[in-house]
């Protein structure tokens, strides 16, 4: 599969990377000191620790509990204790990886194309899914407030609008190409927004502080489910083409090629609801959390992710290269 050559290392935000690692000690020990690359911090040649990354869609205190199941799965099936850690942004999981600091690592799709393009020894093992048998994918959707004229993207323009993060595939990279498409400059032609977060491009949005936002398909419905939105109270004007599903990667120089296989196997077969509940890590699946309310992991590789990086050769987007 060929790649597109503009997505070279992500030197750009390496210094900002920095400071950003630090935000990864928030869940218990930092990320450099509760893992190392492979052949260190291990007993006999076999690693006893996993660091598992992510970015946390909404707020911050639902990563443990939404990783706890994964967590206890891997810790079985391999031996490890595994932490989970919370990263600020893309940007600290791509430098976290590259330095060896990350065994695992929940990316976006546009982050892991940064990722891996940029020479991150990153592998997908498997990809988010919301129901048995689905598979990977999902939308980036835009809203507007109730009562506003917005109708669509073309209305977006001259308008202060809501992006999630500059390495975010349905919250920047996929809305990029909307507006392009319809004309409009994502940078000069709107008052761009880095709300950080799907959660807060919404919530800003009803708010008034922005006149319209993107986020993934679902976050308005799980606002709603939350009582943070009322039924309602945003109305959908723009949904994208499908996305390919949000992919775990796995660091293929700190795990041991035997660890690689029963990681793999496991996130795969039973980093699921139903198998979560069948091992007794959950007592029933309505009250067995796992990351963005999914049902589950299906099997990912790289070529899944073909369609990003023909959207990044499209929009030519400063994103694709690291450049925030």
């Amino acid at each position: 599969m060929s790649r597109t050559p503009h997505l070279f290392r992500l030197s750009s935000v390496v210094a900002a990377s920095a400071a950003t690692l630090l935000a990864l000690a928030s869940c218990g020990q930092s990320a450099a000191e509760s893992s190392s690359p492979a052949g260190e911090g291990s007993t006999g040649g076999e690693k006893t620790t996993l660091v598992v990354a992510a970015v946390p869609a909404e707020e911050s205190t639902a990563l443990t509990s939404q990783w706890g199941g994964i967590a206890k799965l891997l810790e079985r099936e391999t031996g490890a204790k595994v932490t989970i850690q919370q990263a600020t942004d893309y940007a600290a999981i791509v430098e976290g990886q590259r330095a060896g600091k990350i065994d695992l690592a929940m990316y976006g799709p546009l982050s892991y194309v940064m990722a891996h393009d940029g020479g991150v020894p990153v592998e997908p093992i498997g990809a988010l899914i919301d129901a048995k048998d689905e598979k990977p994918g999902y939308t980036s959707t835009a809203w507007v407030p109730a009562a506003s004229e917005i109708a669509d993207l073309k209305g977006f323009a001259g308008k202060k609008v809501c992006f999630v993060d500059k390495a975010s595939t349905s919250g920047y990279l996929y809305p990029s190409a909307g507006l392009e498409a319809d004309g409009i400059d994502p940078e000069t032609g709107v008052t761009p927004v880095m709300a950080g977060g799907h959660d807060a491009s919404l919530l800003a949005t009803k708010s008034g502080q922005c006149d319209a936002g993107f986020a993934y398909d679902t976050m308005a419905a799980e606002l709603v489910k939350k009582g943070q939105l009322k039924e309602g109270e945003l109305k959908q004007v723009w949904t994208s083409e499908v996305i390919p599903g949000s992919p775990i990667a796995m660091n293929t120089t700190t795990i041991p090629a035997d660890m690689q296989a029963k990681i793999k196997a496991a996130i795969v077969e039973k980093g699921n609801k139903d198998a979560l509940v069948a091992a007794g890590d959950c007592s029933d699946a309505a009250s067995c959390p796992l990351p963005e309310d999914s049902w589950g992991f299906a099997a990912a590789t790289d070529a899944d992710y073909a369609s990003v990086r023909t959207v990044c050769d499209l929009t030519k987007s400063p994103a694709c290269s690291g450049k925030q």
